[in-house]
């Protein structure tokens, strides 16, 4: 088993926390907007002078990979590279939307959320990718991988496979930060929504299962899921 310190860095969210042996011990996290530059040194420093452990007593350190956003992304990859380089740790990457799908496991079954008969619920994570386009991925009661990870632009025909009048009546849980304006275009009386956010907590029982395999990136090469290209436009705006 190992002491892993987890970061999730690609919404609105900057959250970081401690894991031993799977399970987190320890949270820091802000939703109240990108701020992720400033926020996440002093989180991970917060989190392990509060609980009296040196950087150095790290076996790894877990990131969240994406997809989600580019700078977001690209702050948290950049802060866990430089720890695993200058303590000589592995890093270990952590599907992100698989993570989103761990903290709605486990808000269910704390009761933080309710959704029905989540016992043969299918979980669908969605974060936000601008218009009315999300990052998802469709999971089984068991948190197996339904489909794969993709970019869908949400219609009235989305998921039809899980929705549509041939499907099997399951209840549908879709959360995180892309999920509330899809809503509206999915049958309400399939749709559960829920109230759940990415956090770092949920990266716990994932990165040591990566770090007990051995799956770990190689420190100097690894780059972020971001799935869709990043594309700079130019401004509008007349400078002069």
């Amino acid at each position: 088993m190992a002491l892993i310190l987890c970061i999730e860095t690609g919404t609105d969210v900057c959250s970081v926390a401690l894991a031993r042996n799977g399970q987190s011990v320890a949270l820091r996290e802000s939703a109240e907007g990108r701020d992720h530059a400033r926020l996440l040194g002093v989180y991970v420093d917060e989190i392990l002078r509060s609980n009296g452990i040196s950087p150095e007593k790290l076996d790894a350190v877990a990131v969240g990979k994406g997809p989600g956003s580019y700078t977001g992304l690209r702050i948290g990859v950049s802060l866990a590279k430089g720890m695993c380089y200058a303590l000589g740790i592995p890093l270990v990457a952590v599907g992100s939307l698989e993570a989103l799908v761990r903290v709605a496991a486990g808000d269910l079954h704390d009761g933080r959320v309710a959704a029905g008969d989540a016992g043969e619920a299918l979980f669908c994570p969605m974060i936000d990718a601008r218009r009315m386009e999300v990052y998802t991925q469709v999971f089984d009661a068991s948190l197996r991988p339904l489909t794969e990870v993709a970019a869908e632009v949400i219609t009235p025909a989305s998921f039809s496979d899980f929705l549509g009048n041939e499907a099997p009546l399951r209840p549908f849980l879709i959360f995180g930060n892309g999920a509330a304006k899809a809503l509206a275009m999915l049958p309400s009386e399939r749709v559960n929504y829920l109230d759940v956010s990415p956090s770092a907590r949920g990266m716990a029982a994932l990165a040591q299962e990566a770090f007990d395999a051995g799956r770990f990136e190689e420190v100097a090469y690894f780059e972020p899921f971001y799935l869709k290209d990043f594309i700079v436009l130019e401004s509008t705006k007349k400078m002069w």
